[in-house]
């Protein structure tokens, strides 16, 4: 850029790449400075040009910035000739020299000089060059102790490093240190080369330090692109792909057909409405149940298709919830106020049964340690067994009611039950806390969030309500257009990272919401009965399944064309048992 191919550009800046692997002396620079008239320690401008200089349409982005940015970008990526080029024929330094002479000293281990220097680079806050001054006088003290010169760095520590009186902690800690100097060799060896790369970090550390106008934080034009990147995809209300799919090249925008909605399969093997179903974590299996009483395990084939594994058949009364195991390996079914079973997915063989006396149970859920299981009573009571049935605890008074949901926080800790009709209790079981979310409306459901952040409320006005559960109970996001007035419906969270809000109906379609704008973003009709529940595989943003009253189960997917071309998941082949 403005330099002829067959010449060196000068040296102008002191560039620490954090790919390099060549060897460093302490008294080599970073670079070599090439044959050239121009001065070695910063570009000489061309011309006199304003700081104030924007470019764009709209005014905002200076061009010092700018080039500077690129400058650096140009640097991280090994094109040292296009960088320092860039910086000639601009006439815009990445660094200043004295910025470019503070950090040769840091490479060169000239601690004192460093320190010195740091003082006349110009900085307002004067904690910022306290704490500047502490990690490069640390690099000093750790160097001298590799050494083995141990009454220098005991100079080092008490003379310069304690009257900064920052970092008090990480003080005593060195001061423990000369105890026990053998603890301090620098990535674990004295080898010249590695302490070298030692002062890289410590480079990378200062620039996280001191402001980005005097030292250009590692990266940064990547960094900015990757925002860019984020913010075209959270406002593209259809993205569902990997992030590596996006390009630079143009905008973002997804289509229709990244989210599932061709039905793809419908599962006819229950003789009964269909009123829950849920993937497995690894998203490999699919568990449904009806109030035919029977539980269907069906397997999710390398294509994409789903067959029929196991038939669990014991319930008495029809099955209202399933609980899949951290695992997979295991499945809890939940009866109507009846008993809970524990079943094995690969032989389908029931491993135990989990009763009350006098009482039914209504819900079921896993511990997370995969030990425990937790119920909830038809007494409102909550009971916690381990796998042998044995009953570890029990929480009395106003823990739930019947309806079938209950949900476990990844850390086990929390229980999460409706208390009353339009309260959900957040029961910190072992701290003996509670919180609470309330509603001014009938809870009919609820589904929570994979990273326990969320929690999906569903409600008798048809509405959703998305709350933050994270810290402070939130609502955040409200959610309409379903419909439902006298039965269970279910909703979900789901899509890649979560991004999309799915929930069945009475009136036979699925829909689909942006999650964070809160748009209704398509409805998915073909079932002739209430969709009662709906799942989305969470190993698969291309495929959903719902549950329906007309006895069937819809697999949803997308265009083979497009999972081919577009997507790393496979829904397999458009294969449909009946009419679509």
């Amino acid at each position: 850029m403005g330099g002829v191919e067959h010449e060196d550009p000068p040296s102008k800046r002191v560039k620490v790449s954090s790919e390099e692997s060549e060897s460093f002396s302490n008294s080599s620079s970073l670079r070599e400075p090439a044959r050239c008239s121009l001065s070695d320690s910063m570009a000489r401008p061309l011309e006199s040009r304003g700081d104030d200089e924007v470019v764009g349409v709209k005014g905002v982005v200076k061009k010092v910035e700018l080039v500077r940015i690129i400058a650096e970008a140009l640097y991280s990526l090994g094109y040292e000739k296009t960088g320092a080029h860039l910086e000639e024929e601009s006439g815009i330094p990445l660094h200043s020299a004295v910025v470019n002479l503070f950090m040769q000293q840091i490479i060169d281990g000239k601690w004192d000089e460093s320190v010195a220097t740091i003082h006349k680079i110009g900085l307002m806050d004067e904690n910022i060059v306290k704490l500047a001054s502490f990690v490069i006088l640390e690099q000093k003290f750790f160097e001298l102790l590799d050494g083995e010169k141990v009454m220098d760095a005991l100079k080092t520590l008490r003379t310069e490093i304690a009257p900064l009186g920052v970092h008090t902690n990480r003080l005593h800690e060195l001061s423990s240190l000369i105890v026990s100097p053998s603890q301090t060799a620098i990535d674990g060896t004295s080898d010249q080369r590695l302490r070298i790369r030692s002062r890289k970090k410590l480079l990378e550390e200062l620039k996280t330090l001191l402001p980005s106008t005097v030292m250009i934080p590692e990266k940064r034009l990547v960094r900015l692109v990757e925002q860019a990147l984020d913010l075209q995809r959270d406002a593209c209300r259809f993205h569902n792909s990997l992030v590596e799919e996006m390009s630079l090249l143009t905008d973002h925008q997804c289509g229709r057909d990244h989210i599932p909605s061709q039905t793809l399969q419908i599962l006819e093997e229950h003789s009964n409405e269909v009123w829950f179903l849920q993937f497995s974590h690894n998203g490999e299996y699919l568990a449904s149940s009806s109030s035919d009483c029977l539980v269907i395990i069906w397997e999710v084939k390398v294509d994409g298709r789903i067959s029929l594994k196991h038939r669990l058949s014991g319930h008495q009364k029809p099955v209202s919830y399933i609980s899949w195991s951290p695992d997979d390996h295991q499945l809890l079914t939940c009866g109507v106020e009846e008993a809970v079973r524990r079943w094995d997915t690969a032989s389908g063989e029931c491993l135990h049964i989990y009763e009350k006396s006098g009482l039914g149970l209504i819900n079921c859920a896993w511990a997370p340690d995969g030990r425990r299981i937790f119920c909830g009573v038809t007494d409102k009571s909550i009971c916690m067994w381990d796998l042998e049935g044995k009953e570890v605890e029990c929480w009395k008074g106003q823990k739930s009611i019947r309806i079938s949901d209950l949900g476990i926080s990844s850390d086990g800790k929390q229980l999460i039950t409706v208390c009353k009709e339009t309260m959900i209790s957040l029961f910190g079981w072992e701290s003996n806390s509670e919180k609470f979310i309330e509603e001014d409306h009938t809870i009919i459901s609820f589904a929570l969030s994979k990273d326990n952040r969320f929690l999906l409320v569903s409600l008798s006005n048809q509405e959703l309500h998305l709350w933050s559960i994270d810290g402070s109970v939130i609502l955040v996001a409200k959610y309409r257009g379903h419909k439902r007035s006298r039965l269970v419906v279910r909703s979900c969270f789901g899509g890649l990272e979560q991004a999309f809000i799915a929930s069945g109906s009475e009136d036979s379609q699925v829909y689909i919401w942006h999650r964070v704008s809160g748009e209704l973003i398509l409805t998915l009709p073909g079932h002739s009965g209430a969709v009662n529940c709906v799942s989305w595989n969470p190993a698969n943003p291309h495929m959903l399944a719902s549950a329906s009253d007309d006895r069937t189960i819809r697999i949803w997917g997308i265009n083979q064309v497009n999972m081919t071309q577009n997507g790393r998941h496979s829904n397999g082949v458009c294969y449909c048992n009946g009419a679509t």
